[in-house]
């Protein structure tokens, strides 16, 4: 590969995140998010929200309104309450793919109704759900306000990367759910301790993101959980589990083809 083409890793730490935190919900966020705002950090290629939310049980966000964006919601612990005002409702919990298209607007609520959900099932009450949001821009603006969701939690079990959520020709077969960007592709891959490592595509713009675990990524090194790494002009990386993890790692990658 020519010089000029040698990839960009830039790599950012966890607890370098902007920070929400107040009674109920601690939130990290890789970019610009609410009022926290800096003109060097508002996003990654089409990437522009990419947020680790913690809700505390019975608490969340209350009904307010989206537009012309497209929001993937992926839960790595407990379980979260989706409503919205075309009158889809369910439970987002992991393995879960969910994706919400706002487009000419939309409202919805997001809640940890774990005290609820337990009440019904007999068991524990007081579980904080963890969740990643992550927000892309449509290729079109004013498109019809969807959603959709599928259970994916038995592809995951093979260890490699599993397509979530995307709208690239190249995926149109196997991905889970799709969204409203021809250049954007959501994978995740569960990574067990000791297993093969995975590649990462080759693609203009990669976003990895540690959701949980720790893992080694060639050219960079050990990564611990809410790390991430910003690839351009890159892929074929190799990104395997930290040797010193014992309970294996979760990575959320997206593939973008095109610059925001």
């Amino acid at each position: 590969m020519p010089a000029s083409a040698s990839p960009r890793l830039d790599v950012r730490r966890a607890a370098d995140r902007l920070a929400t935190k107040i009674d109920w919900l601690d939130s990290k966020h890789s970019f610009s998010f609410g009022h926290h705002y800096d003109p060097e950090n508002t996003h990654h290629g089409l990437l522009m929200v990419n947020n680790d939310d913690i809700i505390a049980p019975g608490q969340g966000f209350d009904t307010h309104p989206h537009q012309d964006m497209e929001i993937v919601t992926w839960v790595l612990r407990g379980s979260l309450v989706h409503q919205d005002s075309m009158g889809n409702s369910g439970v987002i919990y992991p393995g879960l793919a969910q994706r919400m298209s706002a487009g000419t607007g939309i409202m919805h609520s997001e809640k940890n109704d774990s005290w609820r959900l337990a009440g019904a099932s007999g068991g524990a009450h007081d579980e904080p759900v963890r969740l990643i949001q992550m927000w892309v821009l449509p290729d079109e603006a004013g498109v019809n306000p969807g959603y959709e969701q599928l259970e994916i939690d038995r592809e995951l079990l093979a260890g490699g990367l599993v397509t979530v959520a995307s709208g690239m020709e190249r995926y149109r077969d196997h991905a889970a759910i799709r969204i409203n960007n021809r250049g954007a592709a959501m994978h995740v891959a569960r990574l067990a301790p000791g297993g093969p490592a995975l590649t990462l595509p080759d693609a203009p713009l990669l976003h990895v993101f540690v959701a949980r675990g720790a893992a080694e990524l060639e050219g960079v090194g050990p990564l611990a959980e809410g790390d991430a790494v910003r690839v351009s002009r890159g892929g074929g990386q190799r990104l395997s589990v930290d040797p010193a993890e014992p309970t294996g790692a979760e990575i959320i990658v997206w593939e973008m083809s095109a610059q925001h």
